[in-house]
This record gives C-alpha cells, sequence and structure tokens, in this order.
C-alpha cells in the first residue's frame, strides 16, 4: 500500500457543538496557478466541504489566475521585484489582526516562510494556538539561479528555525521529512501531505492528432514538452541547452512550451522554431500535455513534482533530474528516466534514445499512467484533515 492509498475516506468533523476553525495564511493563494497554490485551494475545498469552518488571508490580485475557494480575506501587499506576479505581504495590519480575533481559529496553517507567515506564526504562539506549516518547494535551492548563491546558509537557518516553531509540518513525501528531520524538525511534529492527480482529466485519452496537426506536428513528429512556470529555478537553462544539442542529430526537433513566466524571453532568445501555448489549464491543459510524447524536467527545485506527476498519469515517457521528490515518483527505467542534473549529456542521451526506440517511449508511458494511479487526491487532503484534528483532540 502507497503512502497516498492510506488515509480514510471523508468524514465531516466537528469539535464539540461547531466546526474547526482553520486560518490558512498563503503567500498568493489564487495569484498564480502554480501548484502550490492549486494544491492549497484543493485542500480548502475539501475541508470545507468536510464541514471545517476556513479563513484564507492572503495577497489578492484584481485578476487571478483561478477562482478562490474558500472565504478569501486580502492582505494588504506589494509585488515582488522583478516578480509582479507574486506578492509579498509585510505582516499582519490591525484590520487583519481584528478579523483574525474575530474569527478565533483553533488552527493556524501557514504554506510560506515569507513576512505573512512569520507574523502569523508569532501570532499563533502568543495565543497558544495550533501551528502548522505545509512545505512546497525547495526556497533554499531558488537563490543559485540568480546570482545569489551566497546566501543560501542564511535562508537555510532561517527555515531551519521557521520550521521548528510549528506543532506539526506537513512534508509531501518521505524525502523531505528526512530534510526536515536533519533540520533538527522532531519527527513526531512531521507528517506526510502527499499529492494527488486528476485522472480524468489528465488521461492519455485525450491525446489528440488533430491538435497536433494543428499545431504544426507531423504523426511521427516526436514532441519533447517543458510544463511548467518558466521561471529560471525550474530548468530552462538546462532545458535549452539540451534541446540545441539535441538538434545536432534530430534538426527538426520542435519543443512544446507549455506556461507561463517571466523567463519567457529568455526561452524564446534562446531557442527558435518552438511552440508556446502560454498558461492553459482544465481540458485544453491536458489535451496540450496528453499529445506531446517526451517530458523533459531539468528542476531540481521540487518538493513534490506535480509536473512529474500530471505527465504520467497523461502517459508520457518522462525525463526528469533525479532529485530525490522525482525519485519518490519515478522508478528509473520503468516509469520514467532520471538524470543527473549536473550532467547534461545524461539529458541529451536520455531523450535521443526515446526518440530513436518509440517503443520503449511508449511502454514507459503505459507504466507511469499505471503508477500514477496510486496518487488519488481524495486521500491525500483527508490526511491534513486528520492530521488537523489529531492536533486539538
Amino acid at each position: 500500500m502507497t503512502l497516498a492509498q492510506r488515509a480514510p475516506v471523508v468524514r465531516p468533523y466537528v469539535q464539540a457543538d461547531r466546526p474547526i476553525k482553520v486560518a490558512l495564511f498563503s503567500g498568493n493563494y489564487n495569484c498564480v496557478a502554480d501548484g502550490a497554490n492549486q494544491a492549497l485551494n484543493r485542500l480548502v475545498g475539501h475541508l470545507v466541504q468536510s464541514g471545517f469552518d476556513v479563513r484564507i488571508f492572503s495577497p489578492t490580485i484584481a485578476t487571478p489566475a483561478f477562482a478562490a475557494q474558500g472565504t478569501l480575506i486580502s492582505v494588504p501587499s506589494i509585488p515582488i521585484p522583478t516578480r509582479s506576479e507574486y506578492r509579498v505581504a509585510l505582516g499582519i495590519p490591525r484590520k487583519i489582526l481584528r478579523e483574525l480575533d474575530a474569527f478565533a481559529p483553533d488552527i493556524i496553517h501557514v504554506s510560506a516562510p515569507d513576512l505573512l507567515g512569520r507574523a502569523a506564526q508569532n501570532y499563533a504562539h502568543k495565543h497558544r494556538i495550533k501551528l502548522v506549516a505545509s512545505l512546497h518547494t525547495r526556497f533554499e535551492t531558488y537563490f543559485q539561479f540568480y546570482g545569489l548563491g551566497f546566501i543560501r546558509t542564511a535562508i537555510e537557518g532561517y527555515l531551519r528555525r521557521f520550521y521548528q516553531r510549528c506543532n506539526l509540518v506537513l512534508a509531501p513525501n518521505p524525502p523531505m521529512e528526512d530534510l526536515l528531520r536533519a533540520d533538527g524538525v522532531d519527527a513526531n511534529k512531521i507528517a506526510i501531505w502527499s499529492r494527488g492527480v486528476d485522472h480524468q482529466l489528465f488521461n492519455p485519452e485525450r491525446r489528440s492528432e488533430e491538435w497536433r496537426l494543428a499545431h504544426g506536428y507531423n504523426a511521427s513528429d516526436p514532441i519533447v514538452l517543458f510544463f511548467g512556470r518558466l521561471v529560471r529555478e525550474k530548468g530552462i537553462v538546462e532545458f535549452i541547452a539540451t534541446i540545441k544539442r539535441l538538434r545536432e542529430t534530430f534538426p527538426n526537433i520542435r519543443p512544446l512550451i507549455v506556461g507561463d513566466g517571466p523567463a519567457r524571453d529568455e526561452l524564446v532568445e534562446g531557442l527558435s522554431n518552438i511552440v508556446m501555448t502560454g498558461h492553459l489549464r482544465g481540458p485544453a491543459l491536458a489535451q496540450a500535455i496528453t499529445s506531446a510524447d517526451i517530458l523533459l524536467n531539468p528542476s531540481t527545485t521540487e518538493a513534490f513534482g506535480n509536473v512529474n506527476l500530471e505527465a504520467m498519469s497523461a502517459g508520457l515517457a518522462v525525463v526528469s533530474a533525479n532529485a530525490p521528490s522525482s525519485r519518490l515518483l519515478i522508478d528509473n527505467g520503468h516509469t520514467g528516466i532520471l538524470c543527473q542534473a549536473d550532467q547534461p549529456d545524461d539529458y541529451v542521451a536520455a531523450v535521443a534514445d526515446l526518440i530513436q526506440h518509440p517503443e520503449k517511449r511508449i511502454a514507459l508511458g503505459r507504466n507511469a499512467r499505471k503508477a500514477s494511479e496510486a496518487y488519488q487526491w481524495s486521500h491525500a487532503l483527508q490526511s491534513v484533515a486528520d492530521n488537523y484534528k489529531k492536533l486539538i483532540v
């Protein structure tokens, strides 16, 4: 039995004669359609359906990336320089504190180690409220992609103190649990919040030859996919370098780029003859993904790897950086290919092999689809509800 299968069925929880109250503090709850935000929205929807009373405190924008689940309370914020799609709240102003006091939460859940999350931690400690944090990404790894690797040690120290202050830390998988334990977080204060995938949405049956033809691909053309936020920490530089090398042998490769972000221009300048869809969602997203053949994911910063899991569910052959999160999802050589992140030749060799041997590519995709079925959202989300309950009984 896998981690994703262990949680019990959904049931409403009450404390005495009222619902459990949860105050969720998020850095950008629905400002950006990344994996972390969408997981949090799914969680809130599940909690509300299960009988919890949830308030979300987060920066907001005029045109959110998707509809928010739950009651969203806007916290004043400013855009992050050079990354204006993300916003940062400098703390909790008095008006928001009054709303928080009136709500009187049983649990405070912080989803990011930012200034808002730290202020929420302080509030929880002051008022003796149970404090939960969820780990969504490896923030300490980001700075090296922007010439700021020298501050990594300081960031790691801050994150260590941030997570040590919590009553419970939700790690997305055992490798991230191990990192938390190595940072001094008590093992009894760590629980697994795995992830799921929409198997109906990311379904190989959505593959469309008409979609491929409409975007200039012939039936026999292998489509190499980049899928996710277009930011440097997702491996943009490595993706560009790999495609350039592959074109020495396969000059007609036209990568498919599904997503958007501040590194879009870097991709456009680095690679000619590419197809860019921009940000997609729902059936349009699923059709684009399932109509590709190979996901190339050089990112080493993932805490879980939603992109890998969604591509696996879609029946794609996945070529991924050999990071802790991807090792948990991918059985190397059976459900995907893992490459050494610091060895660009590995990516080139793996993708070239799959282009030259389509039967291997198809077999990997078939095995990946089957493996993805272990990851169910209903089980993953219910595990969080159960852990909330354990904290306050």
